[in-house]
């Protein structure tokens, strides 16, 4: 598995693990609401696998990043330094945003 699948991977395991808490609060918020959206903490108790699999693939994707050598002949783009340089940063602001969602359950009863 390369970075890009290891990151659409751990986006959509985030996006399944913060389901159950942002995703009414977001419907919400956009006017959308209706005894329906109630449902949606029904995925409550799947969360920790979610949770595990995002922490796993954001490991995946880290490791390939940092701590594995890229084996690739040089010419190729994965020998770019400036493409390992975007590739790291789209990481970064893919992963601060994701564990920001993955701990919204634990930090949203701070503002209310």
């Amino acid at each position: 598995m390369n970075q890009k699948h290891a990151m659409i991977a751990g986006v959509l395991a985030g996006i399944g693990a913060s389901l159950c808490c942002v995703a009414p609060l977001v419907l919400l918020s956009l006017g959308l609401g209706g005894a329906w959206v109630a449902n949606l903490t029904a995925f409550e108790p799947v969360r920790p696998v979610f949770l595990l699999l995002t922490l796993f693939f954001i490991g995946l994707a880290f490791r390939n990043l940092y701590l594995t050598p890229p084996t690739c002949e040089s010419g190729r783009p994965c020998a770019d330094d400036e493409v390992i340089r975007k590739q790291r940063f789209i990481f970064w602001s893919v992963t601060i945003p994701l564990l920001g969602l993955i701990a919204f359950p634990w930090i949203a009863p701070l503002f209310y």
